[in-house]
């Protein structure tokens, strides 16, 4: 039978010594492997399993039911966001009414640039809009991102050094598996023809593409909301307003959006 992975979280009523031990070792019995565990935020243990019988995996769960000290809230195949939660102790908080959107704060640095990475590691379309104010993050953890995905990042519109509006790529930078970062303000509101030609041949590419500044890009492109398969925001602190007004209008040659 094929080995698979399970992703299992309780929450600990009383943590009494020997708890984790006596949870091990009912695993072990049943020859379920702990890949990883870690404390997810308080109170609540998280933990990566792998077995080759799902059958082990449903009788371990009733079994754990009758275990008064805990009550198990996740027993089920890992979503990226569960694997996260268990490497980095916290869970990435999501919108509860669009689940496509998921919020990080600059003190999340790291947790958001290996959710990048996870997703820039996939193959195939993935189209990422990334959410933020001026100098927040956004690019650099979308390199960062692309380094933990051990791929190459290619600037297609940026205002990282300097106004980047980009007309034409070599055959080296076209290639598919490519990261392609996108300034949805630059690109939609500070380039020419040749330059939205180049951006619809990579649109259409089975490729990663990160595009800053999401709902300017949808509001000036003939692209929507439904051409995201995620959304991240990036705040300075949890209650910041993401708001571009304040330098929408003015002149960007030389600021980092």
């Amino acid at each position: 039978m094929e080995t698979k992975q399970w992703y299992m979280e309780y929450k600990i009523h009383k943590n009494r010594p020997g708890l984790l031990g006596d949870i091990a070792s009912l695993m072990g019995m049943l020859e379920i492997n702990i890949l990883t565990i870690n404390g997810v935020e308080d109170r609540t243990r998280g933990m990566l399993l792998q077995t080759d019988d799902d059958e082990k995996i449903e009788l371990m769960g009733k079994m754990l039911k009758k275990v008064d000290n805990i009550t198990v809230s996740a027993l089920r195949a890992p979503r990226l966001v569960d694997i996260l939660a268990v490497r980095h102790g916290r869970y990435i908080e999501r919108d509860s009414d669009d689940r496509k959107t998921f919020r990080f704060t600059r003190d999340e640095l790291g947790l958001l640039v290996d959710f990048l990475g996870e997703i820039c590691k996939k193959d195939g379309n993935q189209v990422i809009g990334l959410r933020g104010m001026p100098r927040v993050g956004k690019t650099e953890s979308i390199i960062a991102g692309s380094v933990c995905a051990k791929k190459r990042w290619t600037f297609v519109s940026s205002t990282l050094l300097r106004q980047t509006v980009r007309s034409q790529m070599s055959d080296d930078e076209m290639n598919p598996h490519n990261v392609f970062i996108i300034d949805g303000i630059v690109s939609s509101m500070r380039s020419n023809e040749k330059h939205h030609m180049l951006l619809r041949e990579i649109m259409a590419m089975p490729s990663t593409k990160v595009i800053e500044h999401p709902d300017i890009f949808i509001r000036e492109s003939e692209y929507t909301y439904d051409n995201f398969n995620v959304i991240i925001e990036l705040r300075n602190t949890p209650d910041e307003e993401i708001s571009y007004e304040s330098f929408l209008n003015t002149d960007h040659d030389n600021e980092r959006f």
